[in-house]
């Protein structure tokens, strides 16, 4: 059984999970771990049994390589860690099927959703959960600034995107009007003051059902991704999150970002893949490449929601990989 992970790109210790659910107890390799990136200067790629390097996922032929790489290693299971790649992933799904590969995600029409936020806004309040009033035309958001509906700061950014880029924290009128001038595409979106939670949730491949949820409340935030975090439970959260997650039918793993004000949860936003935090659940015990392994081996996984100790700190910090120039 080998796995293919691309856009692997500073995400080893997800390459290094996967290299351990793919290890029998008495420590022989029952598969590889193939990663992918545009780059050589990746670092996860070098924890990887094998590393291919590819092009930009938007350009011509991608699709290709990646076909060949599947082909050449056989492969049994693709998934990328990157937003904008989930989509292409999932649209090309029959064809992975086809060659015996199971991709690890969501449906196409999920991964668009969750890639495009006034979708997933629109998604949200029509099914009567809370998240941050969004807009797309100022006039609309100015009409509900004078009613009292809304206040400053807001966040603007755009409508598709990830890894909070382009993210601009705006408190006036004359910075509104200057980012919408300059840039396409962009979207105005409350402000929410609350204690901001992570889930990392796995939804089994067969079965569909939710069989691992992983909350956090976030400390410390670095360039979009949890820097530092503790865990904790709450039962209202996770009957929060069951409900969301069978209700829009997502599957394997998913990281939903999450607000709490005065006790009400808040959704704000779902990366139908593994977020940067995930580490965090992993050591905590919550070991989903092992449940998906279980899956690609035609296994249920048993439902062990909440299966892990509240009150553990997790703190990132850097690490440096060195190699030799090759040319």
């Amino acid at each position: 059984m080998n796995v293919l992970i691309l856009s692997a790109g500073t995400r080893n210790k997800i390459v290094q999970y996967f290299k351990r659910a793919l290890t029998d107890d008495s420590g022989k390799r029952t598969g590889n771990v193939i990663a992918a990136d545009m780059s050589e200067l990746a670092p996860a790629v070098y924890e990887a049994d094998k590393f291919y390097k590819v092009s930009r996922i938007t350009d011509p032929g991608y699709m290709d390589k990646v076909f060949d790489i599947c082909k050449k290693e056989k492969v049994t299971a693709v998934l990328s860690l990157i937003d904008p790649e989930l989509s292409l992933l999932a649209e090309y799904a029959d064809e992975f099927r086809k060659m015996g590969v199971t991709v690890i995600g969501s449906s196409y029409d999920l991964c668009e959703m969750s890639l495009d936020k006034m979708l997933m806004y629109k998604w949200l309040t029509e099914h009567g959960y809370k998240t941050a009033k969004s807009y797309t035309e100022k006039d609309k958001f100015y009409s509900d600034l004078e009613a009292g509906r809304i206040e400053f700061p807001v966040f603007v950014k755009p409508v598709r995107g990830s890894a909070s880029i382009a993210i601009s924290k705006v408190e006036d009128k004359e910075t509104l009007y200057l980012l919408f001038a300059h840039s396409d595409n962009l979207m105005i979106q409350e402000y929410l003051k609350g204690q901001e939670i992570g889930a990392d949730v796995y939804i089994d491949m067969i079965s569909g059902e939710i069989v691992s949820i992983f909350t956090k409340k976030k400390i410390v935030m670095r360039a979009g991704e949890t820097d530092k975090a503790v865990s904790f439970k709450d039962d209202k959260l996770f009957n929060l999150i069951e409900k969301f997650v069978m209700e829009a039918g997502y599957r394997g793993q998913i990281d939903i970002d999450i607000f709490e004000i005065d006790g009400e949860y808040y959704i704000s936003e779902v990366n139908p893949r593994f977020g940067g935090g995930y580490p965090h659940a992993y050591e905590c015990g919550c070991d989903h490449m092992r449940l998906i392994v279980n899956n690609l081996f035609g296994r249920v996984n048993q439902k062990r929601i909440g299966c892990y100790s509240k009150g553990i700190y997790m703190m990132k910090y850097n690490e440096i990989l060195t190699i030799k120039e090759t040319l």
